[in-house]
């Protein structure tokens, strides 16, 4: 049985102090998207859906509530680990700045909400 997993990212000031070191908000996007089109490829993970909640929230956000979610299912905990690192690797610009710059990510895992098998329904 596949993990759930629901990424929930957090967009912290670095992205809002922008332009800023040669960065524009425009290679965050960039990276941004660059992770996300990463994720979904990653063996081990089947992207479901995401949603982003940036036109209701206003400035950083360093927990819940949060920008912006991605839900997927994954094969084992080392791959939900691999996801997360695309935070850690992916470039944003030209220089060593990486996403996780500008970005936090926490994932929470569990399974998709169904009966388990050691729970009996009545007749």
């Amino acid at each position: 049985m596949p993990l759930r997993v629901l990424f929930c990212i957090g967009i912290n000031q670095n992205f809002f102090d922008l332009p800023a070191d040669g960065l524009t908000t425009g290679a965050v996007w960039q990276a941004f998207v660059s992770m996300m089109d990463q994720l979904k490829t990653l063996p081990g993970i089947t992207f479901i859906g995401d949603f982003d909640d940036d036109s209701h929230q206003v400035g950083p956000s360093g927990g819940w509530p949060w920008t912006c979610y991605l839900l997927a299912d994954a094969d084992t905990q080392e791959t939900v680990k691999a996801a997360c690192d695309l935070f850690r690797s992916t470039p944003v610009g030209d220089g060593d700045a990486k996403l996780w710059r500008f970005a936090k990510v926490e994932a929470r895992v569990g399974r998709a909400l169904t009966v388990r098998d050691d729970v009996e329904l009545p007749g």
